[in-house]
């Protein structure tokens, strides 16, 4: 008797973003990104697929070799009532042992940070994306969006718009 297996799934890159982190590029160095997963509640759950999520004061530090997110702000879910979690309690995240103990010996020698840029379901499984960082001082945020403004001068020139 020949024995079939089930279609295999395929693997799918999409992904659902909740929630990204727009101040972190403009106020950052992104060095290197890394994703990583998210212990969370079933109300949180909940509350994130709606949306309800902020990522403006997040970060990420290491405690007894496990990585875990501060302030990420994740509201309460109402229906959830009573068993609801804490808008901002630390949650824990998911890597390799020897990713978090790399990362730590960045972190110490360094002096670099790691932010959230982004909050997203994969497969129906809540991640995050994080930044290895280094903040960019206030003379490199005026030099990045005089940068900006002039390659889009520069590109209107090109299309034959006049400029202003």
């Amino acid at each position: 008797m020949a024995r079939h297996s089930a279609p295999q799934k395929e693997k799918s890159a999409e992904r659902k973003v909740i929630a990204t982190n727009r101040k972190a590029r403009h106020d950052y160095h992104v060095i290197e990104t890394y994703e990583a997963g998210i212990v969370l509640r079933g109300s949180e759950v909940k509350s994130l697929r709606a949306s309800k999520a902020q990522l403006g004061e997040a970060y990420a530090s290491i405690d007894g070799g496990d990585l875990y997110l501060r302030q990420l702000h994740i509201s309460p879910y109402d229906p959830a009532s009573y068993e609801n979690h804490e808008p901002t309690r630390a949650r824990r995240l998911l890597m390799h042992k020897m990713e978090i103990r790399r990362l730590q010996r960045e972190l110490e020698e360094k002096g670099l940070t790691m932010v959230p840029l982004s909050l997203y379901f994969r497969d129906g499984k809540v991640k995050v994306e994080l930044a290895l960082v280094r903040g960019r001082r206030e003379y490199d945020k005026r030099d990045k969006l005089d940068d900006r403004r002039a390659r889009k001068e520069i590109r209107g020139i090109m299309r034959g718009e006049r400029p202003e």
